[in-house]
């Protein structure tokens, strides 16, 4: 029987959750399904391979990682990144300034390098959110973090229908004076006459919940050597970092 390679193991706190979990480095079985999700450009296909690999890296046998907030799904991935293959991401980006050649006006499209330390990026939560949305001094709504399993129940295609949907599947609770009224229980007739019988000012607070959810993002200096021109880029969601 062949031996087996020694893999060490870390520790890590989820930031939306505050839990601690630990983890393992992906292997190359894991870089496979990586590459495979890369090549096909799409955000759920990506998604998919990235809950694949939590879920196989994950050592924590209570967590769900189809329950995990995004967020923290995409936080674990980043780490195990960096702990698999390196914390360094080399990126590279197309400088869409536009230049004066002769009289003509043309996008300088020079590819800048540069390099992001992914361990540097957390989740941060502004200081305005909250999952707990009160819609009358007695009445309110207590919100879950959208998390995979969710995503993959959202059937519309309009944005509006998708809004709703999102809203609907996102409710964890109503509460009020008296009871707790827990989503899962409830019709979901029921939760969407719920929805459409609030006021504009109530809705929105709800929409202010998805709006500041903490994001994987990191804003970094672009400098193109060729033309000059700097900005500052925000770079918010995964595929942003491997781009």
């Amino acid at each position: 029987m062949l031996p087996k390679l020694d893999v060490p193991i870390y520790d890590l706190t989820l930031p939306l959750l505050k839990k601690k979990i630990q983890i393992r480095p992906f292997l190359v079985k894991e870089e496979k399904i990586l590459l495979i999700a890369n090549e096909s450009e799409d955000e759920l296909t990506i998604l998919s391979a990235i809950k694949q690999i939590v879920n196989n890296c994950c050592l924590t046998e209570d967590i769900d990682v189809e329950l995990l907030p995004i967020s923290d799904l995409e936080f674990v991935f980043f780490n195990l990144r960096a702990r698999s293959i390196s914390e360094v991401v080399e990126l590279r980006y197309k400088c869409n300034n536009k230049i004066h050649v002769g009289e003509e006006e043309k996008v300088c499209g020079n590819m800048v390098e540069f390099d992001v330390n992914i361990l540097d990026i957390k989740p941060e939560i502004p200081e305005n959110h909250t999952n707990k949305i009160e819609l009358t001094p007695t009445m309110g709504v207590v919100m879950k973090y959208p998390n995979f399993k969710i995503l993959n129940t959202i059937s519309a295609t309009s944005e509006s229908e998708i809004l709703m949907e999102t809203t609907l599947s996102c409710i964890d609770y109503i509460y009020d004076e008296d009871e707790i009224h827990y989503a899962k229980d409830v019709k979901k007739e029921e939760l969407t006459d719920f929805l459409e019988s609030m006021n504009r000012a109530q809705f929105l607070k709800l929409q202010e919940f998805f709006e500041t959810i903490p994001k994987i993002s990191k804003e970094v200096d672009f400098h193109c050597k060729k033309c000059g021109y700097e900005e500052k880029i925000l770079l918010e969601g995964i595929q942003n970092f491997f781009a």
